[in-house]
């Protein structure tokens, strides 16, 4: 299932979302501005678990960056324009409802502390992986878990690939995600740390992060489990 719209507007404009948006599409442009030094610039920016316990050099001529600082980096680096784009899209529908409840510093502290928890889940999972983490996944999986916990009725709206037809539906949040995270649970008990591929055990990770911290950082006006509120923002 695709989701590609909600029916719970926001309240107030999503800056901190629409500037993460702005920010990872920038440095896809710069990735893409590399060329054939792209790979490098991955190697360097990405998060690699096995350096959190042994030092790893780098390719000859690329900064030596610290893992503590590629746990930040590589939330904004992106494997393609897919990756970028269901990323964002996925911030796009589901970010501007959390935010509201958070605010906008709160929302932006939640966001990155999602995405190291994810980093982090998955360098305790696969603790030996030479392969660099890169993607806003892990982030946005605890921007998912928060709306799931805000609001679990709110209807979204869905395609199911059927072939070449894509088949619209309306769902249940809670559905959608729920499904979603099953996927990623049943997806990262068989990922194999040796292949590169879609680091399932990040998305796991940053969704339990965002189910711990979506109760403490919301508002207290916004309840857990509450109705869909309207707004001038969709």
């Amino acid at each position: 299932m695709i989701p590609i719209s909600d029916d719970n507007p926001g309240i107030s404009a999503p800056i901190v979302s629409w500037t993460i948006i702005a920010a990872c599409v920038a440095v896809y442009i710069w990735q893409l501005s590399l060329g054939r030094q792209e790979a490098q610039a991955i190697a360097a920016l990405g998060f690699v678990p096995l350096s959190l316990f042994q030092h790893i050099p780098v390719s000859s001529g690329q900064p030596d960056i610290p893992a503590g600082v590629t746990l930040f980096t590589s939330m904004f680096l992106h494997g393609g324009i897919l990756h970028l784009g269901g990323n964002m899209l996925f911030l796009w529908i589901f970010g501007n409802n959390v935010e509201d409840a958070m605010g906008h510093f709160k929302f932006l502290a939640f966001y990155l502390l999602c995405g190291v928890a994810a980093a982090l889940t998955l360098a305790f999972m696969q603790p030996g992986s030479p392969i660099p983490m890169i993607g806003a996944s892990g982030a946005i999986s605890g921007v998912l878990a928060g709306y799931m916990l805000l609001y679990p009725r709110a209807q979204v709206t869905v395609v199911v690939p059927l072939g070449i037809i894509f088949y619209p539906l309306t769902v249940g949040a809670a559905w959608v995600v729920g499904f979603w995270f099953i996927l990623q649970l049943v997806s990262a008990a068989f990922s194999d740390a040796s292949q590169p591929g879609v680091a399932f055990w990040a998305h796991v990770g940053g969704f339990i992060a965002g189910l711990v911290l979506t109760p403490i950082l919301k508002s207290a006006q916004f309840p857990l489990f509450g109705r869909v509120r309207r707004g001038p923002w969709g």
